[in-house]
C-alpha cells in the first residue's frame, strides 16, 4: 500500500513539474500575445463591386477576429493592425459549351466570380511577421442557367469566408 501511494505521489509531482512548460493550445492556434487588433475601413477599388462590398467585408473581418482570436478589437493603436482595399471582383466565363458558336459569341455552362483584396498587416510587438499589400483571392462558379443576382449573395458570402479565413491564418495564426 505503501508503495502505491509513493508512486501516486511521484507521478502527481512530476505532473506539476511538467505542467508548467505545456502551453494551452487553442484550436485557432493563433501565435501571438498581442492583446488588441485595429482593423480600419476596408476600401473597395473596383468598378463592378457592389457599393456595401467593402463595408460588409470590414465588419465580417472584425467579426471573424473577435470570435476566433482573444483579440480585442479597437478603433486605434492597437497592438496589431489590418487594413486593406478590394482589388478586383470580376464575372469570367468559364467551361464553354459544345453549342459555342463562330459568330463571335461563346457560350458557358459556368460563370466565374471572382474577388481579390489586398492587405496589409501590422504587428507592432514582433515586426517581422508584418506584411505589405499581399493579395488574398477566391473564386465560385455558378451555372449560367441561373441568373447572377439571384445567386450574388450567396457566392460573395462563401468567397468572403475563404479569404477571411486566409487572411486570418496569414496574420495571427502564422499557418
Amino acid at each position: 500500500m505503501n508503495r502505491r501511494i509513493s508512486t501516486i505521489t511521484l507521478l502527481f509531482a512530476s505532473l506539476l513539474f511538467l505542467a508548467p512548460g505545456c502551453g494551452i493550445y487553442t484550436m485557432t492556434g493563433v501565435a501571438t500575445t498581442a492583446k488588441t487588433i485595429t482593423i480600419d475601413q476596408i476600401f473597395n477599388n473596383t468598378d463592378l463591386a457592389p457599393a456595401n462590398l467593402a463595408q460588409t467585408f470590414s465588419n465580417r473581418l472584425k467579426d471573424y477576429y473577435q470570435q476566433n482570436s482573444g483579440l480585442r478589437v479597437v478603433p486605434e493603436v492597437g497592438e496589431l493592425a489590418v487594413e486593406g482595399v478590394i482589388t478586383d471582383y470580376r464575372l469570367s466565363n468559364m467551361a464553354p459549351t459544345a453549342s459555342s458558336t463562330n459568330a463571335g459569341t461563346s457560350p458557358a455552362a459556368l460563370t466565374r466570380l471572382t474577388i481579390a483584396v489586398k492587405i496589409t498587416y501590422t504587428d507592432n510587438l514582433e515586426p517581422k511577421n508584418s506584411f505589405k499589400d499581399r493579395q488574398f483571392s477566391f473564386y465560385r462558379d455558378f451555372d449560367n442557367n441561373l441568373s447572377f443576382a439571384s445567386v450574388q449573395e450567396d457566392l460573395e458570402k462563401k468567397i468572403m469566408d475563404q479569404i477571411l479565413l486566409d487572411i486570418f491564418n496569414a496574420t495571427v495564426a502564422n499557418w
